[in-house]
């Protein structure tokens, strides 16, 4: 593996990362809503999973899926489920008063490691971009590397993201249209749930 491969995997990650998705969205809402501890927290959830979800793939698990289509039909199922619910939520919430940044930073870890476990396509991108990327017959140390890279970029990208939408313009703002803002992500993530649910 050269210096080269990591850098294509980093722009390539990059780009995942920022594209329209439930745990870019889950992350903007969550610091919107419950400020920036909780925003990085619920990052740190997000890129711990993602990070381990490109070890999955460097050890081969997408053949675990090809092998035993039910077992990814019941990852995608359950995924799909959650995304749904916390949809729900959302909407349902959009009226309720805030509560403390306190009271939901402590869950805020764990709604972001399941919003990436409960998401096999993850794995399966993950595997796809690996093989495009790095050569075979890597080592055991530089499979770590990449590993720790990808946790690296993930929880660097959540935590500034954090602090960039916890400004106190930015959290005015979100204040005066948290009813639409909310319900627009609830309509969002609901609709992934959905066609992760109903693809192939």
């Amino acid at each position: 593996m050269e210096f080269s491969h990591l850098v294509a995997f980093n722009v390539a990650l990059i780009a995942a990362i920022v594209s329209p998705g439930p745990a870019l969205l889950v992350a903007i809402r969550t610091t919107l809503s419950s400020g920036r501890q909780s925003g990085v927290i619920i990052g740190l959830g997000l890129a711990m999973v993602a990070s381990l979800w490109t070890l999955a793939a460097l050890l081969g698990l997408e053949a675990i899926f090809v092998l035993f289509p039910w077992a990814y039909t019941l990852v995608k199922t359950l995924g799909a489920a959650y995304l749904i619910y916390i949809a729900y939520g959302m909407w349902v919430g959009a009226r309720d008063p805030i509560k403390s940044t306190d009271a939901k930073a402590g869950n805020a870890f764990w709604r972001g490691v399941m919003i990436n476990i409960l998401n096999p396509k993850s794995v399966l991108f993950a595997a796809a971009v690996l093989v495009v990327i790095f050569p075979p017959g890597m080592t055991m140390a530089e499979n770590a590397l990449v590993v720790v890279n990808h946790l690296a970029v993930e929880t660097m990208f959540y935590t500034g993201l954090a602090f960039a939408m916890s400004s106190v313009a930015v959290s005015r703002a979100y204040m005066r249209a948290r009813l639409y803002i909310d319900r627009f992500a609830a309509c969002v993530l609901g609709g992934l749930g959905l066609r992760l649910l109903f693809s192939r």
